[in-house]
């Protein structure tokens, strides 16, 4: 299996050059941080990801985790590492300081748990829903909740988790019917059944914070009767330490296509004690603070998978020797080059690096913004605010998207071994495909930002978006390029302007292709201000390299964008002509 090797330069790259890193820190009043902090964290991140993470994911993957006796235990190994980047500090970065959090920007934290996700996939996905819980519980629970439980969610002590799905209502909140009973002394009982809990129950920490969505007896019916509800395997004692064992089981943990070694659970509430977060029947805008959160970092899953595989497909194109280049011989010493002198073969490892690096400036550019939200008050925050919203679906559906893609093209570049268990690119696969599916399908995703991101919205968070790829655009240095994404900029606004007034159904028949144009017009844009950006770098590989990469993707992935672009314009009257029993002709 590759050795992973964090991407330490292009973050540099990204961060020092591209995003000017220092100006942006004293911009938005981020105190204390500044360039020389934030390379020290990646690399501190990056020898964590490589050393304690990564030797660990094939293994896992093939021991899985196992349920005896009610309790999860997971492979060997995984909880030692947890243990040690908790003792590192690294679950508390973005924590609030009021409960022993760092504070860190999140410009600072998005490369840690980018390379976490390339390491081990598996392992990362306790530790992210951690985090979202923190920021749910955080923003809507009582001062007594946050009192008893923030400290240890946000060093890692304890982890939290996410209960949404039932049996039978998986998108469709509206349809739970988990239920919750108040009680005299201000808590409530939980009684119900909920599946796909990552995390449910594993063996790091002492204690695991559920966060269950679920209804109370007198709650109006559909999505505005749903209340959150915090809930923990074990009841604190006086002393605020886990005591007795609440009446939360694990009914059975999902046999699954991939991300075997994390524990996706089937959870059973039977009168469980929780306590309300948030306002009686507001539960689903206090989870949505904690599903935005893990959409992106979804997203980034699906990053992280695709620079693992593109990693391995290099390595493995420089070494394979296999028949002479069409180009001439280009190692005559040998009795044959190594594939990566094929054509084909730097073709799929440029698409690979070129929507790997593509999705990275994204997800930093994303990160940039989410810094601007959470440091200012003034406009800039309103701004930014509307950005993350509208760039969240995209981040979330298209990255991993491209995670799948870009992973299925590694098992390509090895050939046969790719599909051979002990090289690792088909493990890269299995795990990257649930990314999209869970936190919302990227249907869901493309439905979410054509329908309430864009049409809904009249188009602010889109004109907002807009302004700020444009004062990006304008201060490029390279006249040609700065043409080139000023004209892609004003087709995509008027692409996207001319659905505003679209019919309902043809809204929805355009939304997967409308997340896919926009997502190819965003990264054109991006690869163009990064090469603009890179001529002037003194790292000459990355000078060239962005450059030659920037031009494959206009030259060669762009143009998706036109076929996407067709879709969208297309009436949805042939997707609605075609009758339920004509699809099987019974």
């Amino acid at each position: 299996m590759p050795q992973f090797k964090a991407p330490i330069a292009d973050f540099q790259f990204l961060l020092n050059d591209w995003l000017g890193i220092d100006e942006h820190y004293q911009s938005v009043g981020a105190e204390g941080m500044d360039a020389e902090l934030v390379n020290e964290i990646i690399a501190q991140g990056a020898k964590f990801a490589e050393e304690a993470v990564a030797p660990l994911n094939r293994e896992g993957d093939e021991e899985g985790c196992k349920l005896v006796d009610g309790q999860v235990s997971t492979p060997t190994g995984f909880a030692e590492a947890y243990h040690e980047y908790v003792a590192n500090g690294w679950n508390a970065m973005l924590g609030n300081p009021d409960f022993d959090g760092q504070d860190l920007p999140y410009s600072a934290a998005v490369p840690v748990h980018e390379m976490l996700n390339s390491a081990n996939l598996s392992w990362r996905l306790t530790t992210m829903l951690t985090e979202s819980a923190v920021l749910a519980v955080d923003k809507h629970a009582s001062e007594e909740l946050k009192t008893a439980y923030l400290p240890k969610l946000i060093s890692g002590e304890w982890t939290g988790t996410m209960n949404l799905t039932e049996p039978h209502a998986g998108t469709d909140l509206a349809l739970l019917n988990t239920k919750a009973l108040p009680q005299a002394d201000g808590s409530y009982t939980i009684t119900g059944n909920k599946i796909f809990i990552t995390g449910g129950d594993q063996d790091w920490t002492d204690n695991i914070i559920h966060l269950v969505l679920a209804r109370l007896p007198d709650a109006p019916p559909g999505v505005r009767g749903i209340s959150l509800f915090l809930v923990p395997k074990f009841l604190l004692d006086e002393q605020g330490q886990p005591a007795e064992r609440n009446a939360v089981s694990v009914g059975s943990i999902e046999k699954k296509m991939g991300i075997k070694a994390s524990p996706t659970c089937v959870m059973n509430y039977d009168e469980a004690k929780g306590w309300l977060v948030g306002e009686e029947n507001k539960g689903l805008a206090c989870m949505f603070t904690m599903m935005n959160d893990a959409r992106f970092q979804v997203g980034l899953q699906g990053l992280g998978a695709a620079e693992a595989s593109f990693q391995g497909a290099l390595q493995y194109a420089r070494e394979r020797m296999q028949s002479r280049a069409p180009q001439g011989v280009q190692q005559p010493e040998s009795k044959a080059d190594a594939i990566i002198h094929q054509p084909d073969v730097k073709k799929m490892l440029l698409t690979q690096k070129a929507l790997t690096e593509g999705c990275r400036a994204l997800s930093m550019l994303y990160a940039h913004q989410m810094d601007v939200e959470k440091y200012t008050s003034d406009e800039r925050h309103d701004k930014a605010k509307k950005v993350i919203a509208f760039l969240t679906p995209i981040c979330k559906g298209f990255m991993t998207d491209m995670g799948t893609e870009v992973t299925n093209i590694g098992i390509q570049v090895y050939g046969g071994h790719g599909y051979v268990r002990e090289w690792g690119m088909e493990q890269l696969v299995r795990d990257t495909r649930i990314a999209q599916l869970y936190e919302g399908t990227n249907g869901i995703q493309a439905a979410d930002l054509i329908g309430r991101k864009l049409t809904r919205d009249g188009g602010d968070m889109l004109n907002a978006t807009l302004e700020l790829l444009a004062s990006r655009i304008a201060v490029m240095a390279d006249a040609g390029r700065k043409q080139q994404a000023e004209d892609l900029l004003n087709e995509w606004r008027d692409t996207s302007t001319n659905l505003l007034g679209a019919s309902p159904e043809n809204v929805a028949g355009a939304a997967t292709d409308y997340l896919h144009y926009s997502a190819y017009c965003i990264l054109g844009i991006l690869w163009l201000d990064m090469a603009s950006t890179a001529a002037n770098s003194s790292n000459e590989l990355i000078k060239e390299g962005k450059a030659n990469t920037a031009n494959f993707f206009i030259k060669r992935l762009l143009p998706r964008k036109d076929v996407h672009k067709s879709v969208v314009l297309a009436a949805a009257d042939d997707l609605l002509a075609l009758q339920d029993q004509q699809f099987d002709y019974v």
